[in-house]
């Protein structure tokens, strides 16, 4: 047990060393390159990378506009011709959530469009 914690000791001193000279060398890149600033550094190295963020106008408040987040989809059309379609599944027997991944729509989608049509049961 002593061996275990002389190592964990030593461990936790490496991981200090490490961190201590990240920060020393992460402070002096600006000046290695030629930044007067650590934003300046920053903005280059951000459009560098090709990131929009660099060059992109403020939104409401100071604050960069806000982009859609990634793998959000737009929102789904509920058409007439789609809650029929929506309706024959569910008289079918599939489960809600086998419609709503069918057809692209969210479970409550499927749900709104089942209470419209008065196919739910009722609690109780």
């Amino acid at each position: 047990i002593k061996e275990l914690e002389t190592y964990k000791s030593k461990v936790a001193d490496l991981e200090k060393s490490i961190a201590t000279q990240l920060d020393a060398e992460l402070s002096a890149l600006p000046g290695k390159y030629g930044f007067d600033s650590v934003q300046d550094f920053l903005l280059a190295v951000k459009k560098a990378a090709g990131s929009k963020s660099a060059t992109k106008k403020k939104g409401k408040r100071g604050r960069p506009a806000a982009a859609a987040p990634a793998g959000k989809r737009k929102r789904a059309k509920i058409t007439p011709e789609l809650k029929a379609e929506v309706k024959s599944a569910v008289e079918a027997g599939k489960t809600g959530a086998a419609i709503a991944k069918e057809f692209g729509i969210s479970l409550p989608s499927v749900q709104n469009i089942k209470k419209e049509f008065g196919l739910v049961k009722a609690r109780g």
